[in-house]
């Protein structure tokens, strides 16, 4: 079947679904593969639970006259056509939203301050790769006025691929770091990897937003059109900030007046300030930006703070590599607090450097001083450390140690990975 065939059903049937357990009446669902699974062999239970159409690439799966089962060459691209196919019908202005660190915080300070004016549709959650994106893309209506599009990538091409899918109209790196080096092969990678997303831009004659204070973005960035925002007395900035004070929430002051936020991590001004900046390009009164930032509280278990009966806890506990756990503990270093704790996991994917890196992170933890420190990992056993330093194999022995002695009356940052399960000791705390 033919894109534009395919599309026709879409636009009586507009709603897509790649999970057989969860079909909404008069879906599409798309068979996806995966390395422990075949959606083809449950494309027949997804009509049956009321999908109105089911799209497979196995032959052994078609049916002869039902026309309810649509044949493709392949399922994963044919969703990815549809996305892009949709896209350019509505026409709708994008923003695509990539980097290393900030990227998820970005795109919803950006969602949050463009709602004052505009309908958006935005990235929910973490849906930032090959199947999360499309499956956003499709669905935008005719009424979104904006959509503001968050892509990842762990391997060199895939902001690529993404950008070709979104064909965002303006976009924004938030930074480039040191991530999924194992995929990128090096920090050099990771650059020209989030770089994809300019060169977009550039063949398009698109505008980037961009951190007047990032050496490496600016390195990357000849022959765009700018639009820029920094923590800098340069003129030609559309927003200018600096902090005031970050104890525990992030408050600024930027040419738009003072911000107080629910953000903990002063890491987060320059996210605030790239909203700021996109809200003031898109001509969000100053006053509807300002309250926008302030009404932002993040619930995704990134920099929130959590106050239970016997600590006050810094949950960072959904992504962590070397350029994030550096940002988090200078910022903890920063806080106020008698008595100070941190609960690390491992970093991954980081290939040759794991221990270099991981040993970084040891020298910061002594240079701070901090009280109490457990770390979670293997990679953590192979540095040199000192001797009350505790290490865990897993979150479940952290479990086990907080049931046995529970500490109590720390300021208690909670950093890594999502791999590491550490939010499962935050209800313990």
């Amino acid at each position: 079947m033919e894109i534009k065939d395919l599309y026709e059903l879409f636009l009586q049937y507009p709603t897509v679904t790649t999970d057989s357990r969860d079909v909404p009446e008069g879906s599409i669902f798309f068979a996806l593969k995966g390395d422990s699974f075949d959606g083809n062999a449950y494309a027949k239970a997804a009509l049956e639970k009321g999908a109105a159409y089911a799209v497979v690439d196995e032959k052994e799966y078609i049916e002869d006259g039902n026309k309810q089962i649509i044949e493709v060459e392949d399922v994963l691209t044919t969703l990815q056509q549809l996305a892009k196919y949709h896209r350019v019908h509505l026409g709708t202005t994008i923003i695509g939203v990539t980097g290393t660190n900030g990227k998820t915080t970005t795109k919803e300070l950006i969602a949050k301050v463009l709602k004052k004016k505009y309908n958006v549709l935005y990235t929910q959650g973490n849906f930032n790769n090959h199947i999360g994106v499309p499956k956003t893309l499709l669905q935008l209506t005719k009424e979104h006025q904006i959509a503001v599009i968050e892509m990842g990538a762990n391997h060199p091409g895939e902001i690529k691929t993404l950008v070709n899918i979104v064909l965002p109209d303006y976009g924004i790196i938030t930074n480039v770091g040191k991530a999924h080096l194992l995929g990128f092969g090096s920090f050099e990678g990771v650059i020209r990897t989030k770089g994809e997303l300019y060169d977009f831009l550039r063949e398009i004659k698109g505008t980037a937003f961009i951190n007047n204070n990032n050496p490496h973005l600016k390195g990357i960035s000849q022959g765009l059109e700018l639009v820029k925002y920094g923590q800098q007395e340069a003129d030609n900035l559309l927003a200018k900030g600096k902090l005031i004070e970050c104890n525990p929430f992030l408050k600024f002051e930027w040419n738009g007046g003072i911000v107080q936020t629910h953000l903990i991590g002063s890491y987060n001004l320059d996210n605030a300030l790239a909203a700021a900046c996109i809200g003031t390009f898109f001509s969000i009164p100053t006053e509807d930006i300002n309250s926008a930032l302030e009404e932002y509280t993040p619930s995704n278990n990134r920099s929130q703070l959590t106050v239970t009966q016997d600590n006050h806890l810094v949950v960072d506990a959904y992504n962590a590599n070397p350029t994030s756990m550096k940002a988090a503990l200078d910022n903890f270093q920063l806080m106020k607090a008698d008595h100070k704790m941190c609960i690390l996991g491992q970093m991954g994917e980081l290939g040759d450097v794991s221990t270099e890196e991981h040993q970084k992170v040891i020298d910061l933890l002594e240079e701070y001083g901090i009280e109490t420190v457990w770390l979670v990992g293997d990679e953590f056993t192979k540095t040199q450390h000192p001797a009350d330093y505790r290490l865990f194999a897993n979150v479940e022995e952290v479990k086990a140690e907080i049931a046995a002695h529970k500490p109590q009356g720390y300021l208690i940052l909670i950093k890594g990975s999502n791999s590491n399960k550490l939010v499962q000791t935050v209800e313990l705390l």
